[in-house]
């Protein structure tokens, strides 16, 4: 299958069938993938923790709102946290980022201060998350992305000390009937001409 049929294809699913489940083969995969995920300067401030224990799952669902249902009816979840400790993250790149990689931190974002790395490390997880959607869309998993989510009570119940959650994806398999797959709501994007300019 072509991209493009996949990203006509792939939808934000509302409704999920609880009787198909993610096989562990592909979970495994997804497991690569998301390790294989780009960064600026292949930084990699972030954690993913995928989640299938049912009991956990509905655990998160009291702090996901109005997403609650999907994660108990949903086969996975999979959460993308940055690294909340930007001091150990500064230790770390030392260990794992050729010099000129730490080079542009130490000179072009450490002087910017804190919140402005924290920033960017956030940036970095939502590169990643566009990057699994895409992935699992390509596989024919079906995916929403969630940040309908209480942050602090995801990292309490996940035990993430020194990562803070920021998207929850959920993954599985769309219900026949859920009625925001393409076939039953179109997909509505602004006018082609509006958003992409050829020069």
């Amino acid at each position: 299958m072509e991209f493009i049929d996949i990203a006509k294809s792939r939808y934000t699913t509302k409704k999920y069938d609880p009787s198909k489940k993610v096989s562990d083969s592909d979970i495994q995969k997804l497991k690569e993938i998301l390790q294989l995920s780009p960064s600026s300067i292949n930084s990699q401030p972030w954690k993913f923790t995928i989640v299938g224990n049912q009991e956990l799952k509905e655990k998160l669902a009291e702090a996901s709102y109005f997403n609650a249902p999907k994660l108990i009816e949903g086969s996975h979840v999979v959460v993308f946290s940055a690294i909340d400790d930007v001091e150990k993250f500064e230790k770390d790149i030392n260990d794992y980022l050729p010099e000129g990689a730490v080079g542009y931190f130490n000179n072009f974002l450490k002087p910017q201060g804190e919140e402005k790395i924290k920033n960017w490390f956030s940036d970095q997880v939502y590169l990643s998350i566009g990057y699994f959607l895409s992935a699992v869309g390509s596989m024919g998993i079906d995916s929403t992305p969630m940040e309908g989510i209480e942050q602090d009570k995801y990292k309490e119940i996940l035990g993430l000390e020194g990562y803070q959650p920021l998207v929850a994806v959920m993954i599985g398999y769309r219900d026949a009937e859920d009625g925001n797959q393409p076939s039953k709501n179109p997909k509505s994007r602004l006018n082609l001409k509006e958003v992409v300019e050829v020069i």
